[in-house]
């Protein structure tokens, strides 16, 4: 069986990327400003917009806006994986097996990511939620503006949230967070 992505031109897109066996690689300012690079470096080769971005330890997820009449966010995801990884000296990289080998994957990423197409507004907010969210759902702190690799920041100093937002559960919409 083959798995079919949904391809809709110019469409907003929620994703979740995962290390392979949850290794945490962006746990450091290093590691993550590494991946900032590979991030703004694929934006210019080809663009698009993060709306809202949480990095963890060992995993992203992100919502991205791809420009009209574009659909092709597989191959963004490829290129920022491939930058990260070059980015990591060899000699700490985990052994590739020869399954991986034969398709030019790294032993970073797990093999894929997980897309879903944003369908409206209150869909948006949702995601958009449950990314500011994520750091306190795993536990790493307190509130979601502790979390330094978030675009919770953005979002506050443009007035679209407050510093103590997701501090109370009626901050939240139901289903995050206070399950």
């Amino acid at each position: 069986m083959r798995y079919r992505r949904d391809r809709t031109n110019g469409a907003t897109y929620f994703f979740t990327v995962v290390t392979m066996r949850r290794e945490p690689w962006f746990a450091n300012e290093t590691a993550v400003g590494q991946l900032r690079e590979a991030f703004r470096a694929e934006m210019v080769r080809r663009p698009f917009v993060i709306d809202a971005i949480v990095i963890m330890p060992d995993h992203i997820h992100a919502v991205w806006s791809l420009p009209v009449g574009d659909a092709d966010y597989p191959i963004r995801w490829r290129n920022i994986k491939r930058a990260f990884t070059a980015c990591i000296p060899a000699d700490q990289r985990p052994v590739v097996f020869s399954s991986r080998q034969r398709k030019g994957e790294q032993a970073i990423w797990q093999r894929r990511h997980w897309e879903h197409r944003i369908r409206d507004e209150r869909d948006f907010a949702r995601h958009v939620d449950y990314i500011h969210f994520n750091p306190v759902k795993h536990g790493y702190v307190a509130r979601p503006v502790d979390w330094p690799y978030s675009s919770i920041h953005r979002f506050i100093r443009q007035s679209m949230l407050t510093s103590d937002w997701g501090c109370a559960p009626m901050d939240l919409p139901e289903g995050i967070g206070h399950e």
